[in-house]
């Protein structure tokens, strides 16, 4: 449940509704929200804040990172996990890594 929390505040991020600076929902407020517990909020917003996603100052709570590329490199994780998604998939089919290589490169020509 903790990773549904972080990949909806991620994407929040990412679609930029929620810019760098921006202020999350209590970990209290988020749990009475989502209906689930203290803990599993709190741990989705520690593992948010060990990504860089998020900074948690003391008596303030909880705000969007401001760092000033937080969506990019969102943005890049993604790609990343697609990327591996697809060598996984290439791979899965037979695929040598050239052909998989032919195949990324046949599509960005497409485009």
């Amino acid at each position: 449940m903790y990773l549904q929390i972080m990949e909806q505040i991620k994407q929040k991020v990412r679609a930029g509704d929620w810019p760098a600076g921006h202020p999350l929902p209590s970990i209290r407020e988020l749990s009475v929200a989502t209906k689930v517990s203290v803990i599993t909020v709190k741990r989705a917003y520690t593992e948010l804040e060990t990504e860089g996603v998020i900074v948690t100052q003391a008596g303030r709570g909880s705000f969007v990172a401001d760092v000033i590329d937080v969506q990019k490199s969102l943005m890049e994780v993604e790609l990343e996990k697609n990327i591996s998604g697809l060598i996984a998939a290439g791979r899965a089919l037979g695929l040598s890594d050239n052909q998989i290589v032919m195949h990324v490169k046949k599509a960005l020509s497409a485009d």
